[in-house]
C-alpha cells in the first residue's frame, strides 16, 4: 500500500470546522475596510523575483533566507509572494492606478516565507493589508492607524493590544542615523551576537530588533533615532501624534521600532500583544513614499499596514471572542419514493424564498431513524420531514432538534415565517 501523502510542513489545511471562524473574521474586515472607502484589489501569488529584491532589499532576512524562489520553465526566476505591498505597488504601476491619483486599497490572501513553523506562524500564512497612495500628509497616516484600531474594537481586543509608534525620518535622515549607529556598534562588534555581527555591515538598523540581552544592553547607549529627524519628518510625526491623541488613541513611542523592510520612511507602527505568550506583533505598517518610484512608477507617497490572519484568529479564539456559527439551519428529510422525487424541488423553493437559509437536503435514502441521526449530526436547528401525506397536503413537518419545542406540521407560508429568523443567525 502506498504511503499517504501529507501536507508540506508549514502549509496547513483549514478544515470545515475551522472555516466558520475565519469567515467571521473576514466579514468584519471587509465591512470595516468598506466603511473607510477602501476598494479590494487581488494580486497573483507568483511574481518576478526582482520585484521583491528591489522592494524589500537584497540584504534582508526575507530575501536572503525566507523566500520561495525558483526558475520557471522559461528559466525566469519567480517567487511566491512573501508580502503584499510590493505586489500591490506593482499592480498599481502596471495598470495606471497610482500617478496623480488617490487610491485606498485593501487585499487579503496567502503569503509564503520559509521559516520555522510555530504557534500562529506558518510557511503559508494569510495577511490582510491596507495600502493608500497619493497622500503625503499625516492625516492619512492617522486614518490607517484608526482603521486598525477600529478592527480591534470590533473584535473586542482593544485591551489586548498596544500601539507602538516611531518615525524613521526621511531617507536621508535614516541613512545618516544608519551611519551613526554603525559607528557606535563597531566599537562593540566583538560583543555582539552573531546575527548582529552579520547585520552590522549589511543592515545595522535591524540590530535594534535583536532579542539578545547582551546586544540590547549595548544598545542602551546607542544614538537616538529622533536626534536625526529632519524638520519635515519631525513636523509630520507631531501632526500624526496630535491627531491620534485627539481621536483618543493611546500609543507608546518606541525608538527601536524600525520594521524589517528597506522601503519604509517616516511613520512606522506596530500593534503588539502579550496574550499569545511572549510579546508578538499582530499588525504592522508605515509610510513608504519612495517605493512606487523605486519599482518604476512616478513618485507617489504611500502608507499602509498588514495584519497576520492566523495570529488574529488565534488571539480571538484564545480570548473567547469568536461565537461558533451554525453551518446548517435546517435538514430536509424525504421519506418514501414520492418524497425523494419531490425533495429537490422543495429544497430549491425554500432556497428561493429564503436565500440566506443554510439548508441540507438528505441524499441516499434510508429509514427515518437513519435520516434523523444524519440531521442531528449536521448541527441543524430543525429537521424538515416530508412524506407522501405532506406532499399531498402541501405541508412540511418541523421537528426541533436543539430545543424541547413540540413537533408541528406547517403549510408553506407558515413554514417560511417559522424559518425566517434562522436566516439572521
Amino acid at each position: 500500500m502506498a504511503n499517504t501523502i501529507q501536507a508540506i510542513r508549514g502549509m496547513n489545511d483549514l478544515l470545515p470546522e475551522q472555516s466558520p471562524a475565519w469567515q467571521q473574521v473576514e466579514a468584519v474586515i471587509r465591512r470595516v475596510a468598506a466603511s473607510y472607502g477602501y476598494s479590494e484589489i487581488r494580486m497573483p501569488v507568483l511574481e518576478s523575483t526582482q520585484l521583491f529584491k528591489r522592494s524589500i532589499g537584497e540584504v534582508t532576512d526575507i530575501v536572503e533566507k525566507e523566500m520561495y524562489t525558483f526558475d520557471d520553465r522559461n528559466g525566469e526566476s519567480v517567487t511566491l509572494r512573501p508580502e503584499g505591498t510590493a505586489s500591490c505597488v506593482r499592480a498599481g504601476n502596471q495598470h495606471g492606478l497610482l500617478y496623480n491619483q488617490i487610491q485606498r486599497l485593501w487585499y487579503m490572501g496567502p503569503m509564503f516565507r520559509y521559516e520555522r513553523p510555530q504557534k500562529g506562524r506558518y510557511r503559508q500564512f494569510h495577511q490582510f493589508g491596507i495600502e493608500t497612495f497619493g497622500l503625503e500628509s499625516a492625516d492619512v497616516d492617522a486614518e490607517v492607524i484608526l482603521l486598525s484600531a477600529r478592527l480591534w474594537r470590533e473584535f473586542g481586543l482593544s485591551d489586548q493590544v498596544e500601539l507602538q509608534l516611531n518615525s524613521l525620518g526621511s531617507n536621508e535622515a535614516r541613512a545618516n542615523y544608519r551611519d551613526a549607529l554603525k559607528a557606535y556598534l563597531s566599537d562593540y562588534e566583538s560583543e555582539l551576537d552573531e546575527d548582529s555581527k552579520r547585520r552590522l555591515e549589511s543592515n545595522p538598523l535591524r540590530i535594534l530588533d535583536s532579542k539578545d540581552e547582551k546586544t540590547q544592553k549595548i544598545l542602551e547607549g546607542a544614538p537616538s533615532l529622533s536626534e536625526y529627524w529632519d524638520t519635515e519628518s519631525k513636523e509630520h510625526f507631531e501632526q500624526l501624534t496630535a491627531r491620534l491623541e485627539a481621536a483618543g488613541i493611546s500609543y507608546t513611542l518606541n525608538e527601536r521600532l524600525v520594521r524589517g523592510l528597506d522601503y519604509y520612511n517616516r511613520t512606522v507602527f506596530e500593534w503588539v500583544t502579550t496574550a499569545l505568550g511572549a510579546q508578538g506583533t499582530v499588525c504592522a505598517g508605515g509610510r513608504y513614499d519612495g517605493l512606487v518610484e523605486q519599482l518604476g512608477g512616478k513618485a507617489t507617497p504611500a502608507v499602509g499596514f498588514a495584519m497576520g490572519m492566523e495570529r488574529l484568529v488565534l488571539l480571538l479564539q484564545e480570548q473567547g471572542k469568536l461565537t461558533p456559527r451554525r453551518v446548517v439551519d435546517a435538514y430536509l428529510m424525504p421519506l418514501g419514493d414520492e418524497a425523494e422525487l419531490n425533495a429537490p424541488r422543495i429544497a430549491e423553493q425554500l432556497r428561493n424564498e429564503l436565500p440566506e437559509l443554510r439548508l441540507v437536503s438528505h441524499c441516499g435514502g434510508g429509514s427515518m431513524k437513519k435520516q434523523m441521526k444524519k440531521a442531528d449530526k449536521s448541527g441543524a436547528q430543525v429537521a424538515l420531514i416530508i412524506g407522501a401525506d405532506e406532499i399531498d397536503q402541501q405541508q412540511v413537518t418541523v421537528k426541533p432538534l436543539r430545543t424541547a419545542e413540540e413537533q408541528q406540521t406547517l403549510g408553506w407560508q407558515a413554514l417560511i415565517e417559522y424559518l425566517q429568523p434562522m436566516t439572521r443567525g
